[in-house]
C-alpha cells in the first residue's frame, strides 16, 4: 500500500521542500552565469571560482560549528533563524555593488544555507517513523529536480532580461514568503531535548559522534557517495558541448529533461524503499548508476537523442540512490542527537563536494582541439567509489 500523509504532514513536507528549493537554486544559479559574472565584475576565472567555492567552504565551517548548538534549541526556532540569515545573505547578493561585497554576501548565504539541509532532514526524521521516512524524504528531495527544471532556467532568463542580480532578488523575495509559511506550518519540536544537559556540551557531542562506529561509517558513506556522484557532474555539460557537439540551448535540455524525470520518479523511489528496504533500493540504483557513469564518461559523438538518454539515465539513478541513502544516514542516530549529527554530515558532504570537483579538475585536460580528455578516468574513479558506497551501505544499522 502507498504511504499516505495527513494534510498537516503534507504542508510540512511542502515547506521543507521550498526551503530546499530556494537554497539549491541560490547555490546552482551562480555556475551557469559565470561568463556574465566575469564580464560584469571584471574578474578573472580564479576570482569567479572563489565565488563558487566560498559558498561550500562557508557551509562546511558553519556546519561544524552548528553541530554544537542545534540540538539545544527547538527545531522550528533553529530553522527560522538559519533561514532568515540565508534570506538576508541572498538579498545582500542582489544589492552588492562590487566583487568583494558580493563575495562576502556569498559567504554569509553559504554559512546559513549550508546548515539548512541537515536541519530539514532532521525535522523529517523526527516527524516521520522509519517506515514512512523514505517516502517523505523523496517528496522533499524533489526540490533538487525542480531547481534544475524551473529554478535555474528561470534564473538565467531573469539575469538576461533584468541583470545579473535579479535572480538573487527574486529568490530573496520568495524566501521571505517561505518564512511566513514556516510560522504557520512548522510545529514546535522539542522532543529531542534531553534531561541531561551535559550531553549537549561540544566535547560530548563530538565524542558521541566519533565514538559511535555506526555514525562514523555513515559519515564515511557520505564522503564516498559524494566522490562517486559529484566528481563527474561539473564536466557533464562541458563534455557534451566540446566532445559531443551540444549547443548552449541543447545543454539546457539536459537539466530540463533529467530534472523533470527525477521530479516524477523520486517520490516513487521513496515508496519502493519503504516497502522493500533502503539498502536494497540503494544497491539496485547504484548498480544502474555504474552503467550510466561508464556510458556518459566514454560517450563518443552521437545524436542528440542518444546523448540525452545517457544524461537523463544518470539524473534518474543518481538522484534515485540519494533517497534511500539519505534515509539510511538519518536513521543511524537517535532523535536527541540527530540535528547535531546531520549538521556534521552536511558539513562533511560540502567538503566532499569540493574535493570531488577539485579532483576531477586535476584529472580532466583540454586537448589541442579544445575537446576534453581523461573524462573516462573520472568515470572509473566514480565507479570505484560507487561500488565502495554499496558495501558501506550494508554496514549501516538503523536505530531510529
Amino acid at each position: 500500500m502507498p504511504v499516505s500523509f495527513t494534510r498537516k504532514e503534507m504542508l510540512l513536507i511542502l515547506v521543507m521542500a521550498l526551503v530546499q528549493f530556494t537554497h539549491i537554486v541560490d547555490f546552482m544559479i551562480v555556475m551557469p552565469l559565470g561568463k556574465q559574472f566575469m564580464e560584469s565584475m571584471q574578474i578573472s576565472p580564479g576570482q569567479f571560482s572563489m565565488i563558487v567555492s566560498s559558498y561550500a567552504f562557508s557551509a562546511f565551517v558553519m556546519g561544524l560549528g552548528s553541530a554544537m548548538l542545534v540540538d539545544r534549541y527547538d527545531r522550528k526556532r533553529a530553522l527560522m533563524v538559519l533561514y532568515v540569515g540565508f534570506t538576508l545573505g541572498t538579498l545582500l547578493c542582489a544589492f552588492a555593488p562590487e566583487y568583494w561585497t558580493f563575495l562576502a554576501a556569498r559567504c554569509m548565504t553559504g554559512a546559513f544555507g549550508g546548515v539548512l539541509v541537515g536541519l530539514v532532514l532532521s525535522i523529517i526524521g523526527d516527524t516521520f517513523s522509519y517506515e514512512r521516512r523514505a517516502s517523505a524524504t523523496g517528496w522533499v528531495m524533489t526540490a533538487f529536480s525542480l531547481a534544475s527544471v524551473l529554478g535555474v532556467p528561470a534564473g538565467i532568463s531573469l539575469a538576461a532580461v533584468f541583470g545579473l542580480r535579479a535572480p538573487f532578488f527574486v529568490i530573496g523575495l520568495l524566501s521571505v514568503g517561505v518564512i511566513f509559511l514556516m510560522g504557520y506550518t512548522v510545529p514546535e519540536m522539542r522532543d529531542h531535548f534531553e534531561q541531561d544537559s551535559s550531553t549537549r556540551r561540544p566535547a560530548a557531542i563530538w565524542a558521541a559522534i566519533f565514538a559511535d562506529r555506526n555514525q562514523v561509517l555513515a559519515l564515511l558513506f557520505t564522503v564516498v557517495l559524494m566522490l562517486g556522484h559529484f566528481s563527474i557532474i561539473p564536466f557533464i555539460a562541458p563534455y557534451m558541448q566540446f566532445n559531443i557537439g551540444f549547443s548552449d540551448q541543447q545543454v539546457a535540455l539536459i537539466y530540463l529533461i533529467g530534472g523533470s524525470l527525477t521530479a516524477v520518479l523520486l517520490p516513487v523511489v521513496g515508496q519502493i524503499a519503504d516497502r522493500i528496504g533502503n539498502a536494497t533500493v540503494f544497491a539496485v540504483a547504484s548498480g544502474l548508476a555504474l552503467v550510466s557513469i561508464f556510458i556518459i564518461t566514454n560517450l563518443p559523438p552521437v545524436t542528440l537523442v542518444v546523448a540525452l538518454c545517457a544524461t537523463s539515465s544518470f539524473f534518474i539513478v543518481a538522484s534515485g540512490r540519494s533517497v534511500p541513502a539519505t534515509t539510511m544516514v538519518t536513521s543511524v542516530v537517535s532523535p536527541q542527537r540527530r540535528a547535531s549529527f546531520m549538521s556534521v554530515r552536511t558539513s562533511v558532504n560540502n567538503l566532499a563536494l569540493g574535493l570531488a570537483s577539485s579532483l576531477a579538475g586535476l584529472i580532466v585536460i583540454e586537448k589541442p582541439d579544445h575537446s576534453l580528455g581523461n573524462f573516462e578516468w573520472v568515470g572509473y574513479f566514480a565507479i570505484a567509489m560507487s561500488i565502495l558506497a554499496i558495501w558501506l551501505a550494508h554496514k549501516l544499522k538503523a536505530i531510529a
